[in-house]
């Protein structure tokens, strides 16, 4: 062990979905992500670590794909087409009667 680094052996050979790697991981942070996150080993902790940046990297790419989509909105065009279906009045504005 370096000073600051653990060197963390991540092995499950059970699991056919895992691989043994060994890698350096600063152990305040270590430390302090176990404690907030309750994980009892550093396999877990590094792995939770895993899971939720996959998963916040999803989340932003699934944003980014509707910003797109968002750009392209055309606000008077979907009241007009919201009142045709209502079978109301045209608006050409939000809220307008």
């Amino acid at each position: 062990m370096r000073s600051g680094v653990a060197l963390v052996g991540i092995m499950a050979p059970s699991c056919p979905q895992s691989s043994a790697t060994q890698i350096g991981i600063d152990d305040d942070a270590l430390a302090e992500a176990m404690r907030l996150s309750g994980a009892k080993t550093k396999k877990e902790m590094v792995n939770i670590a895993l899971r939720e940046y996959a998963e916040r990297r999803a989340r932003t790419e699934a944003r980014l794909r509707h910003l797109e989509q968002a750009q392209q909105w055309d606000e008077e065009g979907f009241w007009q087409r919201h009142a045709a279906e209502k079978g109301g009045s045209e608006r050409t504005e939000k809220g307008a009667a």
